[in-house]
C-alpha cells in the first residue's frame, strides 16, 4: 500500500479510502467488521463516511453508518490513533435532518457533537462539508442549462461561508476536529473558501472529494489542477460509476441486492446509453489484462495526476478483496493509450 500527503495536513493516508455508506441498508455491522478487519490487514489507514449515510438516504437509517463505525471503534480503541477518519455534515434538502436547512455555523455544531457521539470518538481527523449551500452542477446538474450562476445571491453565499468557518473554527481550537474538508464543491467554492481563510487566519481546507471516474471526467483537468496548486487533496468517489463499470447493470440487469434496486437509486441520471457502451468497451480492455472492468476502472483512477486517495465501497468481502487487488496493478502505456480512446469517444459517460 502507497501513502500520499493529505494536503497540508501533515497526515499521510493510503491511496485506498474505505467507503462506509452501505452500511447500515445493504450491509450489518457484522459485514462492516469484516471489511474493517480486510482493510486494515491490506494497510488502508483511511475511512470516510457522513451523517447522512447508509445511502439511499432516509429517516430511519440516519446516522446508522457512523453508529456501525463507531460501535467497531468502541472494541477497537487500540486502532483509532492509527486511522485517520473523515466525515461529513449533511447540508439543505433533507427534512429530516435538522429540518432540511443549510449547513451554518450552528448547525454544523450541531451535527458535529452527534457525529462525534454516534461515532464514540473525541475527534474526528477531518470534518467535510457534504456539499454546498448554493445549486453547483453535481448531482447530474452538469449539462449546460441545468443550474444558473446568476440565481445565487454572491454576497449571501460568501456571509453563511463565514459562519461556517467561524464554526469550523471553534471546532479545531477545541480539539473537535483536527482539519476540514469540502466535498462536491466546484472552483469558485475552492477558491473563495481559500480566500476566506487568508482573510479569516483560519486554516484551509485540506481535502475536496468530488465524484471521479472513467465515466465523469468533469474536474480533470481543471479542478484537479487547482487543487495540486493549492495543495487539497483531491479524493474521488464511486470511482466505479455506482457500480455501472463493473458491467452488471449491462442489458438492464438489475442484480439482487445491488444500489439500483433501490428507491432513489434506480440508476438515477448515470442510467445513460453512452456509460454502458463505454463501459463495454473498457470490459473488453480488461479482459485482455485478464482484469475486471471494476479493477481496470480502479486502477486508472489511482494513477491519475493529483488523486491522492480513492474511495472504494464494497457490499461484499469478495468485492473488497478484488477492489484492494486493483491498487496493485500498474496500467502499460499501451493500455493508457487504449483507455485514452474511449475516453475520447465518451467524453461524458452521463
Amino acid at each position: 500500500m502507497k501513502y500520499h500527503p493529505l494536503g497540508r495536513s501533515g497526515l499521510n493516508v493510503s491511496e485506498v479510502c474505505l467507503g462506509t455508506m452501505t452500511w447500515g441498508i445493504q450491509n450489518t455491522q457484522a459485514d462492516a467488521n469484516e471489511q474493517l478487519a480486510m482493510a486494515i490487514d491490506a494497510n488502508v489507514n483511511f475511512i470516510d463516511t457522513a451523517e447522512m449515510y447508509p445511502t439511499p438516504p432516509n429517516e430511519q437509517t440516519y446516522g446508522e453508518t457512523e453508529r456501525i463505525l463507531g460501535h467497531w471503534l468502541n472494541r477497537h480503541r487500540h486502532y483509532r490513533e492509527q486511522l485517520v477518519i473523515m466525515s461529513k455534515v449533511a447540508g439543505r434538502g433533507l427534512s429530516y435532518i435538522r429540518n432540511g436547512s443549510k449547513i451554518s455555523g450552528d448547525s454544523l455544531t450541531e451535527a458535529l457533537d452527534n457525529s462525534l457521539a454516534r461515532l464514540n470518538t473525541d475527534y474526528l481527523d477531518v470534518y467535510q462539508l457534504h456539499w454546498p449551500n448554493r445549486p453547483t452542477p453535481h448531482f447530474g446538474k452538469h449539462w449546460p442549462g441545468s443550474t444558473n450562476p446568476l440565481n445565487t445571491e454572491i454576497d449571501n453565499e460568501i456571509e453563511g461561508m463565514r459562519d461556517i468557518l467561524l464554526a469550523l473554527d471553534r471546532a479545531m481550537a477545541s480539539g473537535k476536529i483536527h482539519h476540514w474538508g469540502l466535498s462536491d464543491d466546484t472552483p469558485w467554492g475552492i477558491a473563495t473558501y481559500l480566500k476566506l481563510c487568508d482573510e479569516m487566519n483560519i486554516e484551509r481546507p485540506v481535502s475536496i472529494q468530488n465524484e471521479f471516474s472513467l465515466l465523469h471526467t468533469k474536474d480533470w483537468p481543471y479542478l484537479i489542477e487547482q487543487c495540486v496548486f493549492e495543495h487539497i487533496a483531491y479524493l474521488p468517489w464511486s470511482p466505479l460509476a455506482t457500480g455501472i463499470l463493473t458491467g452488471k447493470y449491462m442489458g438492464g440487469e438489475r442484480p439482487a441486492g445491488s444500489r439500483w434496486t433501490y428507491i432513489q437509486r434506480q440508476g438515477l441520471f448515470r442510467d445513460k446509453p453512452a456509460a454502458h457502451d463505454a463501459t463495454k468497451r473498457y470490459q473488453q480492455i480488461a479482459e485482455r489484462l485478464n482484469i475486471s472492468s471494476a479493477q481496470l476502472a480502479l486502477a486508472w483512477c489511482k494513477q491519475v495526476s493529483g488523486v491522492t486517495s480513492t474511495i472504494i465501497g464494497a457490499t461484499s468481502k469478495q468485492q473488497l478483496s478484488q477492489n484492494l487487488e486493483a491498487f496493485k496493478l500498474e496500467l502499460a502505456p499501451s493500455t493508457l493509450s487504449q483507455i485514452d480512446e474511449v475516453l475520447q469517444r465518451y467524453p461524458v459517460g452521463f
